[in-house]
């Protein structure tokens, strides 16, 4: 095994591309559930994301125009799930599994005319004097703006939950929706904004795998990425620093075992494309034996008015 193939610098500017739509999908899923909403169907609504951004930016040559129609479409089926579970208080576990199902299959239909096909990609921003920094330019500063876009939405959430009224009733109602309906606040119309704006985020992500990191479409290109970051988000006990710091890891351990098979190492090809999920399902096992810290108390309760 060669290790000196390796270089670290290209490593982890790797990793932050790889970590990016991740990042993206947790970062949304984590307000959903601070509104005290489970919402499984990240999955689907990434894999919606990345092949309607992918039409829309082939369509138009695009990328950017591919993002914001991702955005739409992905929090256009979130928007189902919001009607389904708040008005209709359906289970939100099943319509969750429900909304990966149709974004699978409604990816793969209107996926299919595009197999083959390359997308116009996003480029890389030239940042006056950070991107000739030796060794932290290549790392740091010379990646697309959904990179930078990404981490920005982290510490804007951070902020919006921590220090606005909005942010607070948001919490309010995640951890008691009676007592927030007892003050006046409008807890379905909370919770539909987060869930909009948690698909937005799963849409983003799916776009940033179809146009950035591979790009082309691929049916089923999102490969548990959507799962990964409902994981995250509870790795994360719910916190935005957290959510960004799982992103990275688990982009880490993905770049790695990549590089690793590269420079020819003495581990079966199998475990090391394995190792990401192992490693997911390893710190998850971890976290419930210890017990789960920080969760929102009406995670997952359907609220009605009259309850």
């Amino acid at each position: 095994m060669d290790l000196s193939s390796i270089n670290p610098a290209l490593l982890v500017a790797s990793i932050m591309i790889s970590a990016t739509p991740i990042l993206l999908a947790a970062i949304g899923e984590m307000v959903v559930e601070k509104s005290g909403v489970l919402n499984l169907g990240v999955e689907g609504m990434m894999i919606t994301g990345a092949v309607v951004g992918f039409a829309v930016a082939v369509t138009f040559t695009s990328p950017l125009l591919g993002f914001a129609a991702a955005a739409l479409a992905a929090a256009a089926l979130s928007l189902s799930f919001a009607v389904l579970t708040q008005y209709l208080l359906s289970n939100q576990v099943a319509t969750g599994l429900g909304l990966t199902l149709v974004g699978l299959g409604l990816s793969s239909l209107i996926g299919k005319p595009y197999e083959g096909m390359k997308a116009v990609t996003l480029p890389k921003l030239d940042i006056p004097i950070l991107s000739d920094l030796p060794i932290l330019g290549t790392m740091l500063f010379r990646h697309d703006i959904m990179v930078y876009v990404s981490l920005l939405l982290v510490a804007v959430v951070w902020a919006f939950l921590k220090y606005t009224r909005a942010g607070l009733i948001l919490r309010a109602v995640g951890e008691s929706h009676d007592s927030a309906h007892a003050l006046g606040y409008k807890v379905v119309r909370v919770r539909v904004l987060a869930i909009l704006f948690g698909g937005a985020c799963a849409g983003l992500g799916g776009a940033y795998l179809s146009l950035v990191r591979v790009p082309q479409w691929t049916e089923g290109m999102t490969a548990g990425a959507g799962w990964i970051a409902l994981a995250i988000v509870v790795f994360a006990s719910w916190r935005a620093g957290r959510v960004m710091i799982g992103a990275y890891l688990f982009g880490g351990v993905t770049v790695l075992q990549l590089n690793l098979q590269a420079a020819g190492a003495a581990v079966p090809v199998a475990l090391l494309s394995a190792s990401p999920y192992l490693i997911t399902i390893l710190v998850l096992v971890t976290i419930s034996a210890r017990g789960v810290h920080g969760a929102p108390a009406s995670l997952g309760r359907p609220f009605h008015a009259s309850s």
